[in-house]
């Protein structure tokens, strides 16, 4: 399948929209799973869509930026394993193995922006100083923007522009090496998981862990909607739970000291 120039800037536009929103981080749609799910819509095939950024957020889950440490870029890692694995035919997991150079080429391009905002850093800190909150706003945005203006640019170059080559290029690979990527691929989403719970497993989430663990293992169910109902209704019963121990605790701290109860 090839990637029409429509389809080319419609992408463009995803990765652009997306770029942004990985500045604020309000909506995650730069996680591989909403990326990817963007791009099958705008070629026509969601289903891939979905099952390519489902392998690619397993695998970049406990990615996390830590100090100056700069991990490959998720976004990126969601559109490249979509439009490999649709362009060129190969499955989900092989194509996310591929897909890895191109996430380090935008992990490159993260680290020359961060290195960039540190000079512009410097300037709002004087703007600040001098109390011109125009230009300080203006040389914000404009950063912000030229970073996802670059994103979109790589996501229309990687996906349309050059996708002959890297058809030709994927089409060159023997078996036993597209075996590896695959293999690879299959193994990613397991290290992303454990990436995952050595940062966020602890006594009050494993119970959720193991609960979900038999009912994917042990329980014949056509997919994972019905865990992951169970997940939103578990979600929903803690935070009430939660809800309630926090008013009775500000319950018994007005109680505590004084009110109406005791004449004061």
């Amino acid at each position: 399948m090839e990637i029409t120039l429509i389809q080319g800037i419609l992408l463009f536009l995803v990765g652009f929209i997306c770029a942004l929103d990985a500045g604020l981080e309000n909506f995650y749609w730069f996680r591989p799973l909403v990326v990817a799910f963007f791009a099958g819509i705008v070629v026509g095939d969601v289903q891939l869509g979905i099952a390519c950024g489902a392998v690619a957020e397993l695998s970049y889950l406990g990615l996390l930026t830590v100090g100056g440490t700069v991990p490959p870029d998720p976004l990126m890692a969601g559109m490249m394993t979509f439009v490999i694995a649709y362009t060129t035919g190969q499955d989900a997991k092989t194509a996310l193995g591929l897909s890895l150079p191109f996430a380090l080429l935008a992990q490159w391009v993260g680290i020359f922006f961060n290195t960039l905002y540190v000079g512009i850093a410097h300037k709002c800190d004087t703007y600040a100083v001098n109390g011109d909150t125009n230009r300080f706003r203006k040389l914000v945005v404009s950063g912000w923007l030229l970073k996802a203006l670059v994103t979109g640019f790589l996501v229309f170059l990687c996906s349309y522009a050059l996708q002959t080559p890297i058809q030709s290029f994927v089409n060159t690979f023997p078996t036993w090496l597209v075996h590896g990527f695959e293999i690879a691929g299959g193994i990613l989403p397991a290290v992303g998981l454990g990436l995952l719970l050595m940062v966020s497993l602890n006594k009050e989430n494993a119970p959720y862990l193991f609960l979900g663990f038999i009912m994917a293992t042990f329980l014949d169910l056509p997919n994972v909607l019905p865990i992951a109902v169970v997940g939103v209704c578990l979600a929903y019963i803690n935070y009430m739970h939660e809800k309630k121990v926090e008013e009775s605790a500000a319950k018994i701290t007005v109680n505590d000291f004084g009110g109406e109860e005791d004449g004061i």
